[in-house]
């Protein structure tokens, strides 16, 4: 007898004459197709779409930045002469720099009785401050008005990612025009480091902070201290990453293999009680005539 390889087969067909169609079988199986296509779509969505996943962790992330942080500040004051504006920056590596100008632009507005300071410069990865002064200045004012708005303070990179909504620009429109015009202000600073990593693996470097800020007239013994806008930041040795990732391909197979045999499995289950139950009340109807 010659070997039949179709008796492997475990998906065994059955005539169309042993069948039966059902107006309830084909309800149930309509609604079967309607829901395997939405839930079908509801996780294609998923599949095309990039999670984006956060994590924290204790390391500095940017070991090749030669300990440096990349700062971008931008700021108005309205009331203070350019001349009289400068930057100044110390930290606890014994930096003291006064007046700094590299990549830094000064432009006039009021007609030349205010002034926007725009500056990129560095800080050392070490707790510090730089501030807005007439420190600088050649000849000290009597009184220098601080009143200022802040428009950008950000650090390292900027990221523009529409899934990561963080503290990158936290005093981004800070508005003190209104404040005492002889105060000081100190901005006191969190810094957080933070990595993006994107689904090709290339990482991008950037810092949110958090911030506390309080105003106040300063006195010494030989009188009032000029005034400065104060930026006093420290480091946080926690590392906030997020990671772009998408679904693999192998679990979305998986997954729509489990929705279509599973569906099929229960609607199949569902119509068979249905189907039973019906020619049950059937011969019970047809028992009561007899």
């Amino acid at each position: 007898m010659p070997f039949d390889f179709r008796r492997f087969d475990i998906y065994r067909k059955v005539p169309k004459d042993l069948t039966q169609p059902t107006y309830t079988g084909a309800i149930i199986s309509i609604c079967c197709c309607l829901f395997i296509l939405f839930l079908f779509l509801s996780e294609l969505t998923g599949f095309i779409t990039t999670e984006v996943v956060n994590e924290l962790y204790v390391d500095d992330p940017d070991k090749d930045s030669g300990g440096k942080i990349d700062v971008s500040l931008n700021l108005s004051l309205p009331n203070l002469h350019c001349e009289l504006v400068g930057l100044d920056i110390q930290d606890e590596m014994g930096r003291h720099e006064v007046g700094h100008i590299d990549n830094s632009m000064k432009i006039p507005l009021n007609n030349g009785a205010g002034c926007r300071f725009e500056g990129q410069f560095s800080i050392n990865k070490v707790p510090g401050n730089f501030h807005v002064s007439t420190h600088s200045a050649t000849a000290q004012p009597q009184n220098p008005d601080m009143t200022h708005v802040i428009h950008k303070l950000s650090f390292g990179d900027t990221l523009q990612v529409q899934n990561v909504h963080g503290a990158f620009n936290a005093l981004g429109g800070a508005d003190r025009l209104t404040s005492n015009p002889l105060a000081s202000h100190d901005y006191i600073l969190k810094i957080v480091p933070t990595v993006y990593e994107d689904k090709n693996g290339k990482q991008r470097y950037s810092y949110q902070y958090t911030v506390a800020n309080k105003e106040y007239v300063a006195y010494s013994h030989t009188g009032r201290i000029i005034p400065a806008i104060w930026f006093r930041y420290d480091l946080s040795p926690i590392t906030v990453k997020y990671t772009e990732r998408r679904q693999p391909l192998y679990r979305f197979i998986t997954t729509i293999c489990a929705i279509i045999g599973g569906t099929f499995t229960v609607a199949g289950i569902l119509d068979s009680c249905i189907f039973t139950a019906s020619e049950a009340w059937k011969k019970i109807q047809l028992g009561k005539m007899h």
